[in-house]
């Protein structure tokens, strides 16, 4: 089955062709950093705005890429939510426009489950060069998605870990989704952010911070790490973004201090993120641990996460960097297994935006 997906759910403008839940054959973004660096984060109007000029031009870079027609896809899908109602949108009605005037099925996908199931995502790309192929996914091997259910090891512990959401979600089967344990304020990415603002570091903070720290040392500042004394799964960052805050403002910020606060913030956000990703594993009993989401891209949290696991005897399963971030592949894999919730004619017309969507009620 040949899927064509779209995803603008926030600033991004994505669109690819995977087939079978396995083989991405294209993977394009059109990218909006610059526009938002200027205003050091995401203006909504002005990303809706720039994703109606990407939209059509990624889709057809999409099916290009691809090697693909129209009789060649057999359904579109599409993110529904959540993320801003503006940008959710453009994608639904193109989608939705697009699936009437070619006549295919449309499968509306939760962003954030897109981000759980690019944690088994086949590293695959035609164009590769066969060597190119054969080291991509020599670095992936523990991330496949072989498009057969029976090589599904549930139940899963997944970590979303974004600009918007950190949770962690109980996944005994396909799409069902129990969220056990989630952040009280702000999401893990937009820490990041926040602390990158007051670093005075190029927007998007996250990556930057990442580099900065290499330069540090994480153990300079004890900055608070929230909630570890309590029996729940749930998360804070807001009392940690105020302790860089105190930190930034109350003494001189050389290079070298800059360098050691934000080792010492990635390095409280990466404990708190793995401390509590034991104590779901201790809890819950999964199989295996997916980590996704743009923070899914850091180095030190992949491998503090990995060595912690290991000791538990549990396997990680990590999203391909490149599927990290906003991306149309991650929501056509996530699709092929609610291919059978796919909508006709009529029924297109009824799909909207869902800027609050969860994934699942959290648990009592």
């Amino acid at each position: 089955m040949r899927i064509l997906a779209i995803e603008t759910s926030c600033d991004e403008t994505a669109a690819a062709v995977v087939t079978n839940g396995q083989t991405v054959e294209s993977n394009v973004v059109s990218t909006q950093i610059e526009a938002h660096r200027i205003t050091g984060g995401v203006v909504p109007e002005v990303a809706a705005r720039l994703q109606m000029e990407a939209i059509i031009p990624v889709i057809e870079q999409a099916l290009k890429e691809a090697k693909a027609g129209w009789d060649d896809i057999d359904a579109i899908a599409v993110t529904f939510g959540p993320g801003l109602a503006g940008s959710l949108i453009v994608g639904v009605e193109t989608a939705k426009a697009l699936a009437f005037a070619k006549q295919k099925p449309l499968i509306p996908v939760n962003h954030l489950a897109g981000h759980l199931y690019a944690c088994f995502a086949a590293a695959r790309h035609s164009g590769r060069s066969g060597a190119e192929a054969r080291n991509h996914q020599a670095s992936a091997t523990d991330s496949r998605l072989r498009g057969n259910d029976s090589d599904f090891d549930f139940p899963y512990l997944g970590l979303i870990a974004s600009g918007g959401h950190t949770e962690f979600v109980m996944i005994p089967n396909h799409h069902e989704f129990e969220i056990v344990g989630s952040t009280r304020d702000d999401a893990a990415g937009e820490a990041f952010d926040k602390v990158g603002k007051l670093l005075g570091l190029p927007y998007p903070g996250g990556p930057e911070i990442s580099k900065l720290a290499k330069r540090g040392d994480p153990k300079a500042i004890d900055f608070p790490r929230a909630m570890l004394d309590q029996d729940n799964l749930d998360m804070s960052f807001s009392g940690l973004k105020t302790a860089v805050s105190r930190e930034v403002a109350t003494k001189k910020l050389t290079a070298k201090r800059k360098a050691d606060i934000a080792a010492s913030f990635q390095a409280a956000v990466i404990d708190t993120l793995v401390r509590k990703t034991l104590a779901a594993v201790r809890l819950y009993h999964p199989n295996a641990v997916l980590l996704g989401g743009g923070v899914a891209a850091n180095e030190s949290l992949r491998r503090a996460l990995n060595t912690a696991l290991t000791k538990e005897k549990i396997p990680l399963l990590v999203t391909p960097k490149e599927y990290a971030t906003d991306n149309a592949a991650m929501i056509g894999l996530a699709a092929y297994w609610q291919r059978d919730q796919a909508l006709t004619e009529p029924d297109v017309f009824s799909v909207g935006v869902w800027p609050r969507a969860a994934l699942a009620s959290p648990t009592a």
